[in-house]
């Protein structure tokens, strides 16, 4: 179930709801008249969901998924080099 708080609750407690959604690294749904308007997004979440709206980021998860599944991998020495 989704986290929500309605727009009055919001105003009046906005800094406490803004302290939550960054400490728990999450979302919360703001609402007007028990129907869903917005959401209030943590920083992190948000640059997560641009980057995935981002086409050649997706394209690149699909190579990458594309060359997993062909075991086209490296190993961690072959990345990194002898430890």
């Amino acid at each position: 179930m989704y986290k929500t708080v309605d727009t009055t609750t919001l105003r009046n407690h906005v800094s406490d709801v803004v302290s939550e959604v960054a400490l728990r690294k999450d979302y919360i749904l703001v609402t007007r008249k028990s129907k869903p308007m917005a959401a209030l997004v943590n920083l992190d979440l948000l640059e997560d969901l641009l980057a995935l709206s981002n086409k050649e980021y997706l394209a690149s998860i699909r190579q990458a998924r594309k060359e997993y599944r062909q075991k086209k991998t490296l190993s961690h020495g072959e990345v990194f080099g002898a430890i």
